[in-house]
């Protein structure tokens, strides 16, 4: 069970209709931020929904239920609104309170559950068990992490290619998807080292394994992708931390793990307070809206935990808005 580059293709030709086309941002001369908080439901995460949905055909009669930290749950509710389909999504007690309104006001049925998501995604798994609803996982499932990876496809074609690309990791579909889709694993590689950030896409030429390299960044008191590639495979890890409501995973994904380790991708750890100044610094420089998940990849470039080469063109994932923009001018909680 793998993604092809071919999968995320067809998923931008599946999802095209029903997601925005975010915008990039050169905020210096080989900077890009992919502004993915700025999505319908405020993540990436309506892009795996609406493909897992879409790729089902007839959905059955009780209709989609998810797990979630919150961002997929919405992601889900969203794009179930926008099908008409009902839509049953299971959220971790610490899921932030603006996560859980949005979920009521987009008409899910919500159920709180357990103190992380594993807890959620065990009562959502026996939910759907009984009700023969249809699963849509938050970061382990083929035709989702193909529906992430379409932010890799578009970003590569907005930024005529990049040398690096960023990105948070909780359970990695994200990340997976992202190097699925920008050719870090072969496939179309990027075009040139000169484009445009609000450019159209372009035809690239076919080099495999000429992408982007993938940089993982993580939170340390949640690093499931570091401990996996030092264990040689998915391992159980400790959840805590600032970011913990939205990469609040206890184990990467498997597939995740597949693509990532294939993909060569490195990961670096970043403290709860380079996430908290990252995010401060997106909201008081550029006055995005941003969750610490969201931040997150942004962390370690501002942080010095990665630092580029001369003339590499990096461009770094802004994933999420899910927040209470009042804690970005009176402090985190």
């Amino acid at each position: 069970m793998t993604v092809s580059y071919e999968d995320v293709v067809r998923a931008a030709g599946r999802v095209g209709g029903h997601v925005l086309r975010t915008p990039v941002l050169e905020v210096a001369p080989g900077r890009f931020l992919k502004l993915e908080q700025l999505q319908h439901s405020g993540s990436f995460k309506v892009r795996g929904a609406f493909n897992r949905i879409l790729s089902a055909g007839e959905l059955p009669p009780g209709g989609v239920i998810a797990a979630s930290g919150g961002n997929h749950g919405l992601a889900v509710a969203y794009a179930a609104r926008a099908l008409g389909v009902t839509a049953e999504i299971f959220v971790p007690e610490v899921t932030s309170p603006v996560k859980v309104a949005g979920l009521r006001a987009l008409g899910a049925r919500i159920t709180q559950v357990g103190s992380i998501y594993s807890e959620a995604a065990e009562a959502a798994a026996k939910r759907a068990a009984e009700t023969g609803a249809l699963q849509v996982h938050a970061y382990d499932q083929p035709e989702v992490v193909a529906g992430q990876g379409t932010t890799g496809l578009e970003l590569m074609a907005q930024t005529g290619g990049v040398d690096t690309i960023m990105v948070a990791v909780g359970g990695g579909g994200f990340a997976a998807g992202v190097a699925v889709g920008s050719g870090a694993l072969g496939g179309p590689g990027p075009v040139s080292s000169g484009g445009s950030s609000s450019g159209g896409a372009r035809s690239p030429r076919a080099e495999p394994g000429s992408g982007p390299k993938i940089v993982a960044v993580e939170p340390e008191r949640i690093p499931t992708l570091h401990e996996a590639l030092k264990a040689g495979e998915p391992v159980p890890v400790q959840v805590s931390g600032i970011a913990a409501d939205a990469l609040g995973a206890t184990r990467l994904g498997d597939l995740a793990y597949d693509i990532l380790s294939r993909a060569g991708a490195r990961s670096v750890l970043v403290t709860d307070e380079a996430i908290v100044a990252a995010r401060r610094t997106l909201w008081a420089e550029h006055r995005m809206v941003a969750e610490h998940a969201g931040a997150t990849a942004y962390a370690a470039l501002l942080s010095g935990v990665y630092t580029p080469a001369p003339g590499e063109r990096v461009a770094i994932m802004v994933c999420g808005s899910n927040t209470d923009p009042a804690t970005l001018a009176h402090g985190d909680g």
